[in-house]
């Protein structure tokens, strides 16, 4: 897709592209963005930082997924986020009132994140002081998937008022998700046309075999399992790491 509209071409690697011809431009930048990700993520190791690239369309909850989960563990896990957006500091203004460091990158026109982007954020965080890092990607279902940030693990969340055949009609970001976040489930009786199983089939059918969990940031219902999956990430990077852990990152 990004070859294709040329939305790889982000404020993060323009310089890259001044002076090349289009086709090596296309030819290189995810390259180029794969190398710095393998960077960023040498960053994440070293720090022993549980790094989460958060994907979904625009809307379906991401941000107030992020507000509840810092209620839940603000004594448990030390958290911080990035926060990806065309415009405006609105979504980093909620999760700063929830007293969690956050860096704000306004994209002007790409339609999502890269690692240059990260990278330079990054710069921004005591990752020392930090669990685990999420990183809220542009809202989009089809670009995020397609580029690496230095991330361990992605997340993809499919609110209930999008419908449950999402999976079906954007399969890469989907099928790139090691966690599926079934999200506002309080909506559920009053959409009974957004049928659970059928979501999960479709993902199923992507040969995808990622825990998939019913949410609602609004109830809590569900949160418990996302948080545990969490804690779990930190433990299980800090141990293939021989990191030494810390009461905050258990």
């Amino acid at each position: 897709m990004c070859d294709t509209c040329g939305c790889n071409v982000t404020p993060g690697n323009r310089d890259l592209a001044e002076g090349r011809q289009a086709t090596q431009v296309l030819g290189n930048l995810l390259q180029v963005n794969d190398s710095q990700a393998m960077h960023n993520r040498t960053h994440f190791n070293q720090h022993g930082v549980f790094s989460v690239n958060l994907m979904s369309s625009p809307g379906a909850g991401k941000t107030a997924l992020l507000e509840a989960t810092a209620e839940l563990v603000k004594s448990g896990l030390r958290i911080g986020v990035i926060e990806g957006d065309l415009e405006t500091e609105n979504d980093a203004d909620r999760i700063r009132a929830c007293g969690v460091p956050v860096v704000q990158i306004c994209t002007g026109t790409a339609c999502h994140l890269d690692a240059h982007m990260v990278h330079d954020a990054l710069h921004e965080l005591e990752l020392a002081k930090l669990d685990v890092l999420f990183v809220e990607n542009v809202g989009n279902l089809v670009c995020p998937a397609s580029f690496d940030l230095g991330q361990h693990r992605n997340v993809a969340l499919l609110s209930t008022p999008e419908g449950d055949d999402k999976p079906a009609k954007y399969p890469v970001m989907f099928r790139s998700a090691d966690m599926v976040l079934l999200t506002k489930r309080d909506l559920a009786p009053y959409m009974p046309e957004f049928d659970t199983a059928r979501a999960v089939n479709f993902v199923r059918q992507l040969g995808n075999a990622a825990p998939i969990l019913e949410v609602s940031a609004k109830s809590g219902d569900g949160l418990d399992g996302w948080v545990d999956w969490l804690k779990r990430g930190v433990a299980e990077l800090r141990s293939n790491l021989s990191f030494p852990t810390t009461a905050a990152g258990g």
